[in-house]
């Protein structure tokens, strides 16, 4: 599940992306091998290929490393054997190029200077920061303005606009976390959603906004609950390497300086200038919020970065369709992990990340197998996509988006698997973002056979839609369904299925302990990828479009893609 990262992993450098692609077979420690699987989806198989993508000879999967590309290369030879046909012009991959950018810590500083003296955050305990830009290693900004712009957001279907009367251009931008009344113990469902999150909640928006604005730095306050995460999740995220698609312009339109602090830091930063964060968090949260100056505030930074040119790989395989080939269902799952951390406590210094996203991988390739032996064979051709980079921005699906391998009115709609839990049979299926397309019809009728229903994502305030590969697809109109397991479980009802969620989240979450486990029971798991097969099967067969629901944010562009299909 994404939240951008990649640390301490070896990367390959500039001269060596040069190569043919057959280096990425190299890895410093022998691969594991592949298992012996059936056709049918079982629990077994899900737990083999889980065990073996998340073996440590893999490193963590950071992509652009070695022992990350080959893990991709191990993927693409999974499906060769498993009998899936290469997906774009007889090859496996699609090139992701990408750029690298690692602050060098120890030669940049990050200073706000106050009327009380100099508040200088220590990072990565109480700030993290760095710059998207990458003409050069170097971007200083000067003693920048504080201006707290409250949730840092531009909706006019809200009637919101926190910039609205102040200009920040040159300046630096203080900015909370989530939607305003996100947090509010009974949300307003019409005000931003009420306690589910939309796109203007989410970090990368606010630094997307801050740079339209014209601001020289964007600095977000981490609170854990509104987050959801806690800040070992933002430090282990932002205190390193970070990772962009290669752009012709070198990130020039983004903000030059980035980052987060804590809320305590925010705290001491507001009490400086004499202000409060609890009641300037409050009223940031009321109509009629005018940003605040905090007065006599400024930002100084020096950030000095290595720039480094990678190329990574999105595996792409298929299963050609018999009368209707050119039409395509898709399954998705991105591959990356975070890699290795040499500075991180403890003695494991590797992120296997086996929920995050061994089982996503696994699960794919258990329903591939499954087509490939499928007789007859489906009429549509199906996909099965295996990503890039989710962790560093959902890059990997955010490039193929930009470059489909098929024209995107001839993609029928799709199915994303991301850090599912080993978990016991519920008699639901979660989706995130429900509500949201007809594919959670076809769903439905699928759920009807094991006697389960779609239940609402029961914690919309985490924004998880917006925090998984599916949302690139989503943004240019196709389809796509997010299965997040199930809730309500056999054993234990929801509350058993929350304290699962807790669990995951508070102790493994992009931690290293997200390893595999032969204990796990995967008797709900195995429930879901025999509905979800069935939802690709019946789309593969049939004749149907899904499209998003009325009142969805893609489905105009859905519709104009579309027309132009059909004429």
């Amino acid at each position: 599940m994404q939240f951008r990262v990649l640390r301490g992993s070896v990367l390959l450098t500039a001269s060596l992306v040069a190569v043919p692609v057959a280096l990425f077979a190299a890895s410093p420690a022998p691969l594991p091998a592949h298992p012996e699987t059936v056709a049918a989806i079982t629990a077994a198989d899900l737990s083999a290929r889980d065990k073996a993508i998340s073996d440590d000879a893999f490193q963590g999967r950071g992509p652009g490393t070695v022992a990350g590309e080959a893990a991709a290369q191990w993927i693409a030879d999974e499906l060769k054997r498993i009998g899936v046909a290469p997906a774009n012009n007889g090859s496996y991959f699609q090139d992701v190029p990408a750029v690298n950018i690692t602050l060098d810590a120890a030669k940049s500083n990050l200073v706000f200077k106050t009327a009380k003296g100099d508040l200088n955050p220590k990072f990565p305990d109480q700030d993290v920061y760095w710059t998207p830009q990458f003409a050069a290693g170097h971007v200083s900004v000067k003693d920048s303005p504080l201006v707290f712009v409250g949730y840092g957001v531009v909706a006019p279907e809200y009637g919101w606009n926190d910039y609205a009367g102040v200009d920040v251009k040159g300046k630096t931008v203080i900015i909370l976390i989530n939607d305003p009344g996100n947090e509010d113990k009974t949300p307003d469902p019409a005000f931003f959603k009420g306690k589910a999150m939309t796109y203007y909640g989410r970090w990368t928006y606010k630094y997307e906004e801050a740079a339209r604005q014209g601001a020289a730095a964007a600095i977000i306050v981490h609170e854990t609950v509104p987050a959801a995460y806690g800040w070992q999740v933002v430090r282990n995220s932002n205190s390193g390497a970070k990772s962009w698609l290669d752009a012709a312009n070198k990130n020039a339109n983004m903000v030059p300086v980035e980052g987060w602090i804590t809320h305590e830091t925010a705290g001491d930063l507001f009490h400086r200038a004499g202000l409060d964060y609890q009641t300037l968090k409050a009223a940031a949260n009321k109509h009629g919020f005018k940003a605040v100056a905090m007065k006599g505030e400024t930002l100084s930074a020096d950030l000095n970065s290595t720039v480094t040119h990678i190329k990574t790989r999105n595996v792409v395989g298929m299963i050609k369709g018999t009368t209707r080939p050119d039409e395509v269902v898709l399954y998705t799952a991105h591959w990356d992990h975070l890699g290795v951390k040499p500075d991180v406590a403890g003695t494991d210094k590797i992120y296997n990340g086996a929920v995050d996203n061994g089982m996503g991988v696994s699960s794919v390739l258990e329903i591939a197998q499954a087509f490939a032996h499928a007789k007859p064979r489906p009429a549509r051709s199906v996909a099965f996509l295996f990503w890039t980079m989710e962790e560093q921005g959902l890059l990997g699906s955010q490039y193929f988006a930009r470059h489909p391998l098929w024209p995107l009115n001839k993609i029928v709609g799709g199915i994303n698997f991301d850090a599912n839990l080993p978990e016991g049979t519920a008699h639901d299926m979660v989706v995130v973002g429900n509500g949201a397309s007809q594919l959670e019809d076809i769903l439905a009728a699928a759920l009807k056979s094991q006697n389960r229903v779609i239940s609402p994502d029961p914690e919309p305030e985490k924004g998880s839609f917006y925090r998984s590969d599916h949302i690139s697809l989503a943004k240019v109109g196709v389809p796509m369904l997010y299965p997040g397991g199930g809730y309500d479980l056999v054993d234990g009802g929801k509350a058993a299925g929350q304290k699962l969620r807790d669990e995951y989240r508070t102790r493994h979450y992009h931690q290293p302990s997200d390893e595999w486990n032969a204990k796990w029971d995967l008797s709900g798991p195995i429930s879901d990828l025999k509905v979800l097969y069935k939802v690709g099967l019946d789309l593969a067969n049939g004749d149907q479009w899904p499209d998003w629901y009325k009142g969805n944010e893609f489905r105009a562009i859905r519709d104009k893609s579309m027309a132009a299909h059909t004429r």
